[in-house]
């Protein structure tokens, strides 16, 4: 679940199963290609999520508006990522 607020701060909760996640993150770029990562998330118990009072640059909304940002789950077997999802805004 990721939220994106209009004063463009941010709260994320990335749940896996099946998968040992070794990190998880938001990337800026559209869909078929690969982008730098942009927030950081720290694993919870069982779930990776946004530091409290993330928020995106204007940039960065602006990117996210247009479907630019996407999660990323990492994994030992395949450290280019696992898991990904475009944001969808």
């Amino acid at each position: 679940m990721v939220t994106v607020n209009d004063d463009m701060t941010i709260s994320v909760e990335v749940k896996t199963s099946g998968i040992t996640a070794t990190a998880s993150h938001i990337h800026m770029a559209p869909a078929g290609q690969n982008g730098p990562v942009i927030v950081p998330f720290t694993r919870k118990g069982d779930s990776w999520v946004a530091a409290p009072g993330a928020k995106l640059t204007e940039a960065q909304y602006a990117a996210y508006k247009a479907g630019n940002l996407y999660v990323n789950v990492h994994s030992a077997a395949n450290p280019g990522g696992e898991i990904r999802g475009q944001i969808r805004p």
